[in-house]
């Protein structure tokens, strides 16, 4: 009887303490840049010409809002023309339309749409700090759709994790 009420009290003390421990737990997002603002005060975002084989016009646009727009939302660098302490150039060098799955009839279920991003980032004040690479993303889709009906979703979704990765492996300095 005794061992009984010992269980159930150790049971009941688990199913108290542990919801209460779910709300204890630290979590960390990296979504800041790592710069000195005593240092770095400015920033010239070039345009993103597309130099890919396929041009969907509506891409450079949107590529460039998201990375001017993430770039003022998450530093205090003043967006500039001409000198600046830090420079990024680029261009969207790939746009293409892959097969992926097949299914039964030999033909392709999906299709995986990538986009390829080259940046050059210039560290003025220290070199040592440049970055050329460059950086692709890509979204699958149904091949019974039409990439004309998808096209516009899929390349803000790109954009979005192609901005987040240029982001941190410049200003972020991760």
């Amino acid at each position: 009887m005794i061992h009984s009420l010992l269980k159930l009290s150790g049971w009941l003390m688990v199913a108290i303490i542990l919801p209460l421990m779910g709300g204890c737990v630290p979590s960390y997002k990296f979504n800041g840049s790592a710069l000195n603002y005593d240092i770095y005060k400015t920033i010239n975002i070039s345009e993103f010409p597309i130099r890919a084989a396929l041009v969907y016009p509506p891409l450079q646009q949107t590529f460039e809002n998201k990375l001017l727009d993430t770039v003022t939302r998450q530093t205090r660098l003043q967006e500039v023309d001409g000198n600046s302490d830090l420079e990024m150039t680029g261009e969207i060098t790939g746009y293409s339309l892959s097969p992926q799955s097949v299914g039964e009839d030999a033909y392709a279920t999906e299709t995986r749409l990538t986009i390829t991003v080259r940046v050059k980032y210039t560290d003025t004040k220290n070199s040592a700090n440049d970055v050329d690479q460059s950086f692709s993303a890509y979204r699958q889709f149904s091949s019974s759709m039409m990439l004309t009906d998808v096209q516009d979703d899929l390349c803000n979704e790109i954009c979005d994790e192609l901005v987040d990765l240029i982001f941190n492996a410049t200003l972020g300095n991760w």
